[in-house]
């Protein structure tokens, strides 16, 4: 009884959502005419032509009937009504459904300047930001402290992915790396999902494919996981163990990008170790601004 209410309520709020989206389109802007001097919202007979929905089924939906709106439905209405991904994104979990995949958007390698101020912000803890297909595209002077390959590598192998398996001081860096690495793959499968044709997904995919058996094997079991926050052991040649706290993040307004920052436990002798680091070892940040 309680899910059934649930699932009403939430027709309820599209169908509410929708109505007032209907009265705020503007008619000149979908190539309609003005009714007399209103200039602005759409009839529902204008809607379920533009949006090739029954007019019938339409009315009920706005009046919050008990009906089940399918994706294709919502997708098209979504259209009509100019909806944001923001707002799409809302009508679809309303109805149960998955945010839409951007599979066609462009991947933007650089960050917004206030991204890498908010980084540079962070100080003493490393931090750096990947984009949607797992490069590199900005780090703080702590985060190179950590590991001074990301700001000399090419910036064609940035790629988070690509350095975890074919970097060998890296390897060395993380005591751990089989479980690491093993863990990244199958989070890059699950943050990828129906990406992995384009292009970005794919030439990455098959350069380590050809470069390492180890990161063939993890690929071809097909593992699923995802990126969390978790307690990180690293192995530094000059600090030596620094036991640290991966903090995982996603930017509400940057949703293609994924932030990961690394604290010092405070039950260990890690916040001086990571100081003595920071302070001695960092060159100035060269991520791309």
């Amino acid at each position: 009884m309680g899910e059934a209410w649930v699932v009403m309520r939430n027709v309820a709020l599209i169908g509410d959502f929708f109505r007032v989206r209907r009265g705020q389109l503007v008619r000149a802007e979908l190539g309609l005419p003005a009714e007399g001097r209103r200039t602005s919202g759409l009839r529902r007979e204008e809607v379920s032509y533009l949006s090739g929905v029954s007019i019938t089924w339409y009315t009920w939906l706005e009046q919050g009937r008990d009906i089940t709106p399918s994706r294709q439905v919502l997708d098209a209405l979504a259209r009509t009504m100019r909806l944001s991904a923001a707002e799409h994104a809302y009508v679809l979990s309303l109805a149960g459904y998955a945010a839409p995949q951007l599979a066609t958007d462009p991947i933007h390698h650089a960050v917004p300047a206030h991204m890498q101020q908010f980084l540079d912000a962070l100080a003493g803890y490393p931090a750096y930001a990947i984009t949607s297909d797992w490069w590199i595209s900005a780090w703080n002077t702590a985060c190179v402290a950590l590991y001074p390959n990301i700001a000399t590598v090419a910036a064609a192998d940035r790629n988070l992915l690509w350095l975890l398996f074919t970097d060998p001081y890296l390897r060395e860096l993380v005591p751990d790396w089989e479980f690491i690495s093993r863990h990244n793959v199958a989070a890059f499968r699950a943050k990828a999902g129906p990406r992995l044709a384009d292009p970005h997904f794919s030439q990455l995919v098959g350069r380590l494919l050809n470069a390492s058996e180890t990161f063939r094997t993890a690929w071809e079991s097909h593992g699923i996981e995802a990126l969390t926050s978790r307690e990180r052991l690293f192995r530094h040649p000059v600090v030596g163990d620094l036991h640290l706290e991966q903090h995982s993040m996603v930017p509400s307004d940057h949703s293609d990008l994924h932030l990961v920052i690394y604290t010092p436990m405070r039950s260990r002798d890690a916040p001086a170790r990571l100081r003595q680091l920071v302070d001695t070892r960092a060159p100035p940040t060269t991520s791309p601004r």
